[in-house]
Protein backbone atom coordinates (compact mmCIF):
# COMPACT_ATOMS: atom_id res chain seq x y z
CA UNK A 1 0.00 0.00 0.00
CA UNK A 2 1.50 3.13 -0.59
CA UNK A 3 0.86 6.43 1.73
CA UNK A 4 0.83 9.68 0.08
CA UNK A 5 1.23 12.45 2.63
CA UNK A 6 1.00 16.04 2.09
CA UNK A 7 3.97 18.41 1.18
CA UNK A 8 5.54 20.18 4.33
CA UNK A 9 4.84 23.29 4.24
CA UNK A 10 7.54 25.48 3.64
CA UNK A 11 8.66 28.46 5.50
CA UNK A 12 6.54 31.75 4.93
CA UNK A 13 5.95 35.10 6.15
CA UNK A 14 2.56 37.42 6.37
CA UNK A 15 2.89 40.86 7.08
CA UNK A 16 -0.61 43.09 7.65
CA UNK A 17 0.85 47.01 7.10
CA UNK A 18 -2.48 48.15 9.43
CA UNK A 19 -3.36 52.01 10.21
CA UNK A 20 -2.44 51.17 13.81
CA UNK A 21 -0.81 48.39 13.94
CA UNK A 22 1.64 45.75 12.07
CA UNK A 23 0.86 42.28 12.32
CA UNK A 24 3.30 39.51 11.40
CA UNK A 25 2.72 36.21 10.88
CA UNK A 26 5.63 33.35 10.10
CA UNK A 27 4.91 29.76 9.61
CA UNK A 28 7.26 27.20 9.68
CA UNK A 29 5.78 23.74 8.79
CA UNK A 30 3.54 22.95 11.29
CA UNK A 31 4.15 26.28 13.61
CA UNK A 32 2.80 29.54 12.90
CA UNK A 33 4.06 32.86 15.33
CA UNK A 34 2.37 35.86 15.03
CA UNK A 35 3.42 38.68 16.67
CA UNK A 36 2.80 42.69 16.65
CA UNK A 37 4.10 46.49 15.99
CA UNK A 38 2.50 49.87 15.94
CA UNK A 39 2.46 51.22 12.85
CA UNK A 40 5.38 53.52 11.71
CA UNK A 41 5.58 55.18 8.55
CA UNK A 42 5.01 53.84 5.22
CA UNK A 43 5.79 50.49 4.20
CA UNK A 44 9.37 50.36 2.54
CA UNK A 45 12.00 47.36 2.22
CA UNK A 46 13.74 48.98 6.01
CA UNK A 47 10.18 48.35 7.19
CA UNK A 48 9.99 44.93 6.09
CA UNK A 49 12.96 43.85 7.22
CA UNK A 50 12.79 45.63 11.15
CA UNK A 51 9.21 43.84 11.67
CA UNK A 52 10.39 40.06 10.80
CA UNK A 53 13.70 41.20 12.71
CA UNK A 54 11.28 42.08 15.66
CA UNK A 55 10.76 38.52 15.70
CA UNK A 56 13.48 37.39 15.23
CA UNK A 57 13.31 36.63 11.52
CA UNK A 58 14.91 37.80 7.89
CA UNK A 59 13.97 37.74 4.57
CA UNK A 60 16.34 35.17 4.03
CA UNK A 61 15.04 32.95 6.61
CA UNK A 62 11.02 32.32 4.35
CA UNK A 63 10.86 31.29 1.14
CA UNK A 64 8.47 33.98 0.49
CA UNK A 65 6.32 36.95 2.00
CA UNK A 66 2.94 38.03 1.61
CA UNK A 67 1.90 41.84 2.52
CA UNK A 68 -1.55 42.94 2.79
CA UNK A 69 -2.83 46.04 4.15
CA UNK A 70 -2.10 49.76 3.38
CA UNK A 71 -0.14 50.73 0.14
CA UNK A 72 1.27 47.60 -0.15
CA UNK A 73 2.00 48.75 -3.47
CA UNK A 74 4.94 50.95 -2.49
CA UNK A 75 7.01 48.01 -1.79
CA UNK A 76 8.83 46.57 -4.71
CA UNK A 77 8.69 43.04 -5.68
CA UNK A 78 11.43 41.29 -4.03
CA UNK A 79 13.18 42.02 -0.80
CA UNK A 80 16.53 40.22 -0.08
CA UNK A 81 15.71 37.72 -3.05
CA UNK A 82 12.31 36.53 -1.58
CA UNK A 83 9.12 37.33 -3.51
CA UNK A 84 7.03 39.48 -2.09
CA UNK A 85 3.11 38.35 -3.42
CA UNK A 86 0.74 40.95 -2.60
CA UNK A 87 -3.07 39.74 -1.59
CA UNK A 88 -6.00 42.05 -1.79
CA UNK A 89 -6.87 43.09 2.27
CA UNK A 90 -11.01 41.92 1.72
CA UNK A 91 -9.66 38.43 0.72
CA UNK A 92 -7.13 38.31 3.64
CA UNK A 93 -9.68 39.79 6.43
CA UNK A 94 -12.61 36.78 5.06
CA UNK A 95 -9.80 34.13 4.70
CA UNK A 96 -8.03 34.93 7.82
CA UNK A 97 -11.32 35.48 9.87
CA UNK A 98 -12.59 31.76 8.49
CA UNK A 99 -9.21 30.06 9.26
CA UNK A 100 -10.11 31.49 13.29
CA UNK A 101 -13.33 30.97 13.26
CA UNK A 102 -12.82 27.12 11.77
CA UNK A 103 -15.91 28.12 9.25
CA UNK A 104 -16.35 27.65 6.12
CA UNK A 105 -18.86 30.93 5.65
CA UNK A 106 -19.38 33.83 7.41
CA UNK A 107 -19.87 37.42 7.60
CA UNK A 108 -16.20 38.74 8.90
CA UNK A 109 -15.66 42.19 10.45
CA UNK A 110 -12.09 43.28 11.08
CA UNK A 111 -12.35 45.83 13.71
CA UNK A 112 -9.37 47.86 13.52
CA UNK A 113 -8.66 51.32 13.52
CA UNK A 114 -11.91 50.91 11.27
CA UNK A 115 -13.95 48.72 10.93
CA UNK A 116 -15.01 46.94 7.50
CA UNK A 117 -17.67 43.68 7.10
CA UNK A 118 -16.59 41.25 4.69
CA UNK A 119 -18.99 38.50 3.29
CA UNK A 120 -16.71 34.76 3.51
CA UNK A 121 -16.57 31.88 1.93
CA UNK A 122 -13.82 29.30 0.83
CA UNK A 123 -14.43 30.79 -2.99
CA UNK A 124 -14.03 34.37 -1.89
CA UNK A 125 -14.68 37.35 -0.14
CA UNK A 126 -16.38 40.95 -0.82
CA UNK A 127 -16.58 44.09 0.99
CA UNK A 128 -19.82 44.53 2.66
CA UNK A 129 -20.32 47.87 4.51
CA UNK A 130 -18.13 49.12 7.09
CA UNK A 131 -17.86 52.14 8.99
CA UNK A 132 -15.56 54.67 11.06
CA UNK A 133 -15.78 53.56 14.44
CA UNK A 134 -13.58 51.33 15.52
CA UNK A 135 -10.17 51.17 17.48
CA UNK A 136 -9.03 54.47 16.74
CA UNK A 137 -12.48 56.02 17.91
CA UNK A 138 -11.69 54.39 21.14
CA UNK A 139 -8.43 56.08 21.22
CA UNK A 140 -9.01 58.93 20.10
CA UNK A 141 -12.14 59.45 22.42
CA UNK A 142 -10.15 57.91 25.48
CA UNK A 143 -7.36 61.04 24.56
CA UNK A 144 -10.41 63.55 25.17
CA UNK A 145 -12.59 61.69 27.56
CA UNK A 146 -10.14 59.94 29.87
CA UNK A 147 -6.60 61.53 29.36
CA UNK A 148 -5.21 57.96 27.98
CA UNK A 149 -4.60 56.57 24.50
CA UNK A 150 -3.71 53.13 26.01
CA UNK A 151 -6.72 50.58 24.89
CA UNK A 152 -5.49 48.58 27.80
CA UNK A 153 -6.45 51.22 30.43
CA UNK A 154 -9.52 52.04 28.69
CA UNK A 155 -10.42 48.67 28.85
CA UNK A 156 -9.69 48.04 32.43
CA UNK A 157 -11.28 51.20 33.64
CA UNK A 158 -14.57 50.13 31.22
CA UNK A 159 -14.80 46.86 33.07
CA UNK A 160 -15.15 48.93 36.24
CA UNK A 161 -17.51 51.17 35.14
CA UNK A 162 -21.38 51.63 34.84
CA UNK A 163 -22.21 52.71 31.47
CA UNK A 164 -25.82 54.47 32.24
CA UNK A 165 -24.28 56.81 33.74
CA UNK A 166 -24.04 58.78 30.51
CA UNK A 167 -26.64 56.65 28.57
CA UNK A 168 -30.27 56.97 28.42
CA UNK A 169 -31.99 53.63 28.38
CA UNK A 170 -35.05 52.88 26.11
CA UNK A 171 -37.09 52.57 29.40
CA UNK A 172 -36.13 55.68 30.31
CA UNK A 173 -37.05 57.13 26.88
CA UNK A 174 -39.90 55.08 25.72
CA UNK A 175 -41.02 53.36 28.80
CA UNK A 176 -40.50 49.77 27.87
CA UNK A 177 -39.20 47.49 25.77
CA UNK A 178 -39.59 47.76 21.83
CA UNK A 179 -39.21 44.82 19.76
CA UNK A 180 -36.68 42.43 20.47
CA UNK A 181 -34.78 45.05 22.55
CA UNK A 182 -35.15 44.89 26.26
CA UNK A 183 -35.68 47.53 28.40
CA UNK A 184 -32.20 48.46 29.83
CA UNK A 185 -30.99 48.53 25.96
CA UNK A 186 -28.81 51.76 25.28
CA UNK A 187 -31.15 54.43 23.76
CA UNK A 188 -28.97 56.85 23.28
CA UNK A 189 -25.54 57.44 23.73
CA UNK A 190 -24.33 59.87 25.77
CA UNK A 191 -27.74 61.15 25.95
CA UNK A 192 -27.88 61.57 29.55
CA UNK A 193 -24.58 64.18 30.12
CA UNK A 194 -26.27 65.97 26.94
CA UNK A 195 -29.20 66.50 29.04
CA UNK A 196 -27.27 67.93 31.69
CA UNK A 197 -23.74 68.01 33.80
CA UNK A 198 -23.44 64.71 35.31
CA UNK A 199 -20.80 63.57 37.96
CA UNK A 200 -19.05 60.38 36.21
CA UNK A 201 -15.76 58.75 36.95
CA UNK A 202 -13.67 57.62 35.05
CA UNK A 203 -14.54 54.71 34.69
CA UNK A 204 -18.10 54.99 34.12
CA UNK A 205 -17.17 57.47 31.22
CA UNK A 206 -14.81 54.45 29.75
CA UNK A 207 -17.69 51.97 29.95
CA UNK A 208 -19.88 54.80 27.88
CA UNK A 209 -17.11 55.03 25.62
CA UNK A 210 -16.71 50.95 24.94
CA UNK A 211 -21.00 50.98 24.69
CA UNK A 212 -21.00 52.74 22.26
CA UNK A 213 -17.43 51.60 20.07
CA UNK A 214 -18.62 48.16 20.14
CA UNK A 215 -22.41 48.36 19.73
CA UNK A 216 -22.09 50.46 16.66
CA UNK A 217 -19.79 47.52 15.38
CA UNK A 218 -21.84 44.86 16.31
CA UNK A 219 -25.07 46.53 14.79
CA UNK A 220 -23.46 46.87 11.39
CA UNK A 221 -22.19 43.64 11.79
CA UNK A 222 -25.23 42.18 12.42
CA UNK A 223 -27.11 43.73 10.01
CA UNK A 224 -24.77 43.15 7.14
CA UNK A 225 -25.09 39.60 7.85
CA UNK A 226 -28.16 38.97 7.24
CA UNK A 227 -28.53 41.48 4.45
CA UNK A 228 -26.02 39.21 2.96
CA UNK A 229 -27.98 35.77 4.06
CA UNK A 230 -24.50 34.67 5.76
CA UNK A 231 -25.17 32.46 8.77
CA UNK A 232 -22.51 33.52 10.85
CA UNK A 233 -20.97 36.73 12.55
CA UNK A 234 -17.25 36.67 13.14
CA UNK A 235 -15.30 39.71 14.23
CA UNK A 236 -11.51 40.09 14.48
CA UNK A 237 -9.18 42.56 14.79
CA UNK A 238 -7.71 43.77 17.55
CA UNK A 239 -10.27 45.51 18.83
CA UNK A 240 -12.32 41.93 19.64
CA UNK A 241 -9.26 41.42 21.81
CA UNK A 242 -10.51 43.72 24.57
CA UNK A 243 -12.62 42.53 27.38
CA UNK A 244 -14.81 44.82 27.60
CA UNK A 245 -15.66 45.13 23.71
CA UNK A 246 -16.41 41.44 23.72
CA UNK A 247 -18.64 41.82 26.34
CA UNK A 248 -20.95 44.48 24.63
CA UNK A 249 -20.50 42.14 21.42
CA UNK A 250 -22.04 39.65 23.62
CA UNK A 251 -24.90 41.72 24.90
CA UNK A 252 -25.71 43.14 20.93
CA UNK A 253 -26.00 39.32 19.98
CA UNK A 254 -28.09 38.46 23.24
CA UNK A 255 -30.65 41.65 22.07
CA UNK A 256 -30.88 40.57 18.33
CA UNK A 257 -30.83 36.94 19.03
CA UNK A 258 -27.62 35.58 17.33
CA UNK A 259 -24.09 34.77 18.23
CA UNK A 260 -20.83 36.72 17.31
CA UNK A 261 -17.68 34.91 17.45
CA UNK A 262 -14.63 36.43 18.53
CA UNK A 263 -11.98 34.33 18.06
CA UNK A 264 -8.72 34.06 20.04
CA UNK A 265 -5.80 36.24 18.23
CA UNK A 266 -8.15 38.32 16.27
CA UNK A 267 -5.67 40.61 15.16
CA UNK A 268 -3.59 38.31 13.51
CA UNK A 269 -6.36 37.37 11.32
CA UNK A 270 -5.95 39.55 8.38
CA UNK A 271 -1.67 38.53 8.44
CA UNK A 272 -3.23 34.83 8.49
CA UNK A 273 -5.19 35.48 5.45
CA UNK A 274 -2.55 36.60 3.58
CA UNK A 275 -0.53 34.00 4.40
CA UNK A 276 -3.34 31.43 3.42
CA UNK A 277 -4.27 32.86 0.29
CA UNK A 278 -0.84 33.14 -0.72
CA UNK A 279 -0.54 29.54 -0.33
CA UNK A 280 -3.49 29.05 -1.70
CA UNK A 281 -2.13 30.81 -4.69
CA UNK A 282 1.06 29.17 -5.39
CA UNK A 283 -0.65 25.96 -4.44
CA UNK A 284 -3.48 26.01 -7.26
CA UNK A 285 -2.53 29.48 -9.08
CA UNK A 286 -6.17 30.58 -7.96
Amino acid sequence: MTVVTAAPLRPAAAIDFGASNTDIVVRDGGSTRHWTLPTDGQPDEARVRHVLHAGGVSARDVEWIAVTGGNRALLPSAIDGRVLHRVDEVRAIGRGGLALAQLESALVTSAGSGTACVAATGEGAHHVTGTGVGGGTLVGLGRLLLDTVDPREIDALAQCGTDTTHNLTIAEVLGGAIGSLPPETTAVNFGRVARHPVEASREDTAAALVNMVGQVIAVIAINAARAQQMPHVVIVGHLSDLASIRRTFGLVAKFYGTTILTPDAGGSATALGALLSAEQLLRTGA
